[in-house]
């Protein structure tokens, strides 16, 4: 099974992602479900935000894991850039811990640059460390130069994750980010590693390559699709399902070892860029 080590614990190379979910009451149960069967299977990490649907979905989390052993759990939630100073992430952050009904978190990410100074943030993030409130912390969507602004500031090193879009169709940060991040030791948290589906102009799923992997694996284009993001090293996917069947599906890439010829076929199609691409923010 793949693995990733962050924060000197070792964990499965695939978590949960709760983008959108709690938002719609009607399926909340299932979402639930969902969650509960990724932990009962083996997974640890759950990935969420303030930002997602406003708190809704640190409740639903919150729910889900209730009856769970905490330390069972690698829980990870963001904090939005204008609270991320020092009069106002303390607040935010323990808004967050009464929704997912938990004392700390095991890392907490500062979601997006924003107008408050990287070094004021950075230093907040740090006592709240020192605390025990969480027990480590890191950045998402910061590209190379947020990277290496933040290694210069006093704790910036401490940094556990950066954490961005990344999927075998959105392969910007391959250019400079990534070999940045492997230089210094510093895991990726990958979101959206199945991309933004056919609506959003995906075209991975019905990708001939894609298919051909598959077909020659036994498995799905999501399976092979997860597989190749985690094929990184140091690389963590949290894809997002509100479903307990899709979300056991996924698993199964865990145990899929891509060959190079796969990997061959898989760039052919998806070539790695020459040039960074934007960052998304989820």
């Amino acid at each position: 099974m793949k693995s990733v080590t962050i924060n000197d614990q070792v964990l499965p190379a695939l978590g949960i992602g709760t983008w959108e979910m709690g938002d719609d009451p009607e399926v909340q149960d299932e979402e639930i479900k969902a969650i509960r069967a990724g932990l009962d299977a083996g997974l640890k990490v759950i990935d969420t935000a303030e930002m997602y649907g406003n708190g809704r979905s640190e409740l639903l989390v919150g729910k889900a894991i209730k009856n769970y052993q905490r330390s069972d759990i690698f829980l990870i939630s963001k904090v939005l850039p204008q609270n991320a100073s020092a009069k106002r992430m303390r607040q935010s952050l323990t808004a967050s811990l009464q929704r997912l009904q938990t004392d700390y978190l095991d890392l907490y990410l500062y979601h997006w640059r924003g107008m408050v100074p990287l070094t004021e943030t950075v230093a907040e993030l740090q006592t709240l460390q020192d605390e025990g409130l969480i027990r480590s912390w890191g950045v998402s969507n910061f590209d190379i130069a947020d990277m290496q602004e933040l290694w210069q500031l006093p704790h910036g090193k401490n940094c556990a994750v950066n954490e961005d879009l990344y999927n075998l169709e959105t392969r910007g940060i391959e250019f400079s980010l990534l070999p940045w991040q492997k230089k210094h030791r510093v895991p990726l948290i990958a979101y959206s590693p199945l991309g933004r589906g056919p609506k959003m102009g995906s075209t991975m799923m019905q990708n001939q390559a894609v298919l051909e992997v598959a077909a020659e694996h036994h498995a799905s284009a999501y399976q092979i699709l997860l597989a190749w993001v985690m094929q990184q090293d140091e690389t963590l996917a949290i894809p997002k399902s509100s479903s307990s069947t899709h979300l056991l599906s996924n698993m199964k890439a865990l145990d899929i070892e891509l060959s190079a010829a796969d990997l061959q076929e898989l760039e052919h199609a998806y070539p790695k860029p020459d040039h960074k691409e934007p960052l998304a923010i989820y």
